[in-house]
């Protein structure tokens, strides 16, 4: 009788631990906000480890120097698709920690186009010119609380400013740096 209970519950221990399979939620909408720019975002599941994010929002820069009577700041819109693999979920979720608002380590191709629909900044006629970058990205995203997340990041990759007959310039690309700090708030 006691072997016959022991092979019962090892048999559904084993169930029980092939059924808690871990995987990134379903679908997420945030709005995060860094040193540069704010942005509306949503990742939505492919599988269990991977997320395809969207991303809408305004990028930032600041120039200055001597050449410039005053510090300059722009805000420009930017649309990004994201595919994501979070790659440890399994192993924080063996070691008690949180995995629930996709918390984890994440590799990614960051694709990012900046249109020039319009830009908005203290100095008057400031373009930008339409780009587009893709860049491979290493990454972590914690959850504080329910609702509150941050997010850091870094990748290189290419970037290319596409030819403008406005300005006469000849479509140009070269190295570009994703560079990232955020915070944001879970919707």
């Amino acid at each position: 009788m006691n072997k016959y209970l022991l092979i019962f519950f090892l048999s559904m221990s084993s169930i029980a631990g092939f059924s808690q399979k871990t995987s990134v939620e379903k679908s997420i909408f945030g709005v995060q906000t860094g040193f540069l720019g704010i942005w509306v975002h949503n990742e939505s599941k492919l599988n269990d480890s991977f997320v395809l994010r969207t991303e809408l929002g305004l990028d930032g820069g600041i120039w200055g120097g001597s050449y410039y009577e005053r510090t300059g700041f722009l805000l420009t819109p930017v649309v990004t698709l994201e595919p994501r693999w979070y790659y440890n979920l399994d192993r924080r979720q063996e070691k008690a920690r949180r995995i629930d608002g996709n918390s984890g380590n994440f590799l990614s191709i960051k694709t990012s186009y900046n249109p020039s629909w319009f830009t908005i900044s203290n100095y008057d006629n400031v373009v930008v010119l339409d780009g587009i970058s893709i860049i491979p990205t290493w990454g972590i995203r914690r959850n504080i609380g329910k609702y509150i997340n941050y997010e850091a990041g870094i990748g290189m990759g290419y970037g290319y400013v596409f030819k403008n007959r406005n300005y006469s310039l000849n479509g140009s690309g070269g190295l570009a740096l994703n560079l990232h700090l955020r915070i944001g708030f879970k919707l």
